[in-house]
């Protein structure tokens, strides 16, 4: 299985490592996400309240998400969409650098749109492709 168990300990559920333990490689993938979605959300809402120190916690979670994510991509089975995804999760990651020194609320907006299209892909995956093609992307 390349997606890898540190990419899942940025995600931070207690009960992960049953969680893991059983899931497919798109499972992970969609924990991650997931995970990445609520940190984001989270971190939106202390940004309006000026919770700036848990909105920094929140965007720091999110930000080892990406890294998990980038971190399991598989470039020789994943081709041109494993190169494409490392690109959008380098620029996610430069954003969301920016987004929390500058407290930018619309760059928190954008980051979250197109998380949230990405996380909606892989959820329409298993769907669309044999699971062997699914499990070599990442």
């Amino acid at each position: 299985m390349r997606m890898n168990f540190k990419a899942m300990e940025s995600y931070g559920a207690d009960n992960l490592a049953s969680q893991a333990s059983v899931a497919s490689n798109i499972d992970l993938i969609q924990m991650l996400f997931d995970g990445f979605i609520e940190s984001l959300t989270a971190a939106q809402g202390h940004l309006k309240h000026g919770a700036i120190q848990e909105k920094c916690k929140c965007l720091a979670r999110a930000s080892r998400i990406v890294v998990g994510l980038q971190g399991s991509l598989d470039f020789n089975k994943g081709g041109d969409l494993a190169r494409n995804l490392d690109e959008l999760y380098s620029y996610i990651t430069r954003r969301l650098l920016l987004a929390n020194a500058q407290n930018d609320a619309q760059a928190l907006e954008e980051i979250h749109g197109l998380m949230s299209e990405i996380r909606q892909a892989w959820r329409d995956v298993p769907s669309l492709l044999p699971a062997r093609t699914v499990a070599s992307i990442h």
